[in-house]
């Protein structure tokens, strides 16, 4: 059946009318008697609905993209990976993007949804929490009744899916998703402020009626932060001495110098309500830890990171020259010395780098800010060090350097 009509305005008879077909045939293949599964660009093949209601979605929001072979509703899948769609595991749909953003990719890295299968992890990856998300978070949805709820990660996949689905207007080559992460790149890059990016938003806002523009830079980051690799704040003793997490979180004051951890309320405002002033209380000091493990993990998930995790076993030249760290005499040592580690070329050999600087570039001003890096030695010579590669650990604030730095570093790798 030609199929140019789903390309057509909604509001064309053409359209109608295949709108109309396209129940008839669907349900001929239904598997429940009344309901189908609605192929609109919110539905997106996800939620089930009556004929009534698949008809009106049709026509109010048209087809997701690119679904023109109707394998959902009782065609035969494509069999050739060239095709528009794909089926993931949990039988969503995807459409390949023609934006040339590769939202989708992005999309199927965080949740490790790849359909040759599951990239496979060091045995310390596999037995931790955080990398059952891409494997068992959609498990509980393919084996379900249509109406069961999804779980908490596959409803943050089905939400980002929406969002990478949805133009940002009518004919616009840019989806929800690809806008929010373009302006938010494009802010890190140009070190825009909070609010700054907040106006911009009004402005497109204003200008452009018809997009579906965030409001503020806060909910543009509430639909980022689903992609995963946030960071933790971790309270810190101001003179370094400690940081308030494990058993000592509850702590009130440092143990080794006997420092508050709050700064003091009552000599600026008088106020000697404890109540109010337990509530107002504020940290010292606050630590940015962004935890190791899920980017770790994130680089093995990854279609375009994950063989080269392993390129300093299968990838170098063996011929005695110094070309990449494996090469070097302490590479080797240290391979002597733990072989059970380094007999899985999977297994991650990190370097850590730290410097301070003035995050305001006033250098009169007493503040002083130090980032913890690591490098991904796994990585081929001319990819570890890109700044692309380099992961971002903790970031320690203060009025000055880091008087103890071997606190942060050695609770940083208790934690990881």
């Amino acid at each position: 059946m030609d199929r140019s009509w789903m390309n057509l305005s909604r509001v064309s008879n053409d359209y109608r009318n295949g709108v109309q077909y396209f129940p008839n045939f669907a349900f001929q293949y239904a598997s429940q008697e009344n309901m189908i599964l609605c192929p609109c660009k919110k539905c997106v093949n996800i939620n089930w609905h009556y004929r009534e209601v698949v008809y009106e979605h049709l026509i109010v929001d048209v087809f997701v993209r690119g679904y023109k072979q109707w394998f959902f509703h009782g065609e035969c899948p494509p069999s050739t990976s060239s095709s528009t769609m794909d089926v993931s595991y949990s039988g969503t749909a995807y459409h390949q993007s023609d934006r040339g953003d590769d939202m989708e990719g992005m999309l199927r890295d965080a949740f490790n949804m790849h359909n040759h299968g599951v990239q496979s992890f060091p045995a310390d990856f596999v037995a931790s929490d955080d990398c059952k998300i891409g494997r068992n978070a959609f498990t509980e949805l393919g084996n379900s009744v249509p109406h069961e709820e999804p779980n908490e990660e596959a409803a943050k996949f089905y939400a980002l899916l929406n969002d990478m689905n949805e133009e940002l207007y009518e004919g616009s080559k840019f989806s929800k998703m690809s806008f929010c992460v373009r302006l938010f790149q494009l802010k890190c890059l140009g070190g825009w402020i909070r609010n700054s990016l907040t106006m911009l938003l009004e402005f497109l806002r204003e200008m452009f009626l018809f997009a579906k523009i965030p409001q503020s830079c806060k909910d543009m980051k509430k639909m980022i932060k689903d992609l995963g690799l946030g960071y933790n704040k971790i309270h810190s003793c101001p003179n370094d001495c400690m940081l308030y997490w494990g058993d000592r979180r509850n702590q009130q004051c440092c143990h080794v110098c006997g420092h508050s951890r709050w700064i003091s309320k009552n000599a600026e405002d008088g106020n000697d309500d404890e109540n109010d002033a337990q509530s107002r209380k504020k940290p010292v000091k606050i630590l940015r830890y962004f935890p190791l493990i899920p980017r770790l993990q994130r680089l093995f998930m990854s279609l375009k990171t994950a063989e080269s995790m392993t390129w300093h076993h299968d990838g170098r030249t063996d011929d005695g020259l110094l070309r990449h760290l494996t090469d070097s005499l302490a590479w080797k040592s240290f391979d002597n010395k733990f072989p059970s580690f380094s007999s899985d070329p999977r297994s991650v050999r990190l370097g850590l780098a730290s410097d301070g600087f003035n995050p305001f570039k006033i250098m009169s001003t007493a503040y002083s800010t130090w980032p913890v890096v690591l490098v991904p030695y796994n990585l081929p010579p001319w990819i570890c060090m890109k700044q692309s590669s380099l992961i971002l650990s903790m970031i320690i604030p203060g009025e000055k350097g880091p008087g103890m730095i071997s606190t942060f570093i050695y609770s940083h790798l208790l934690k990881s």
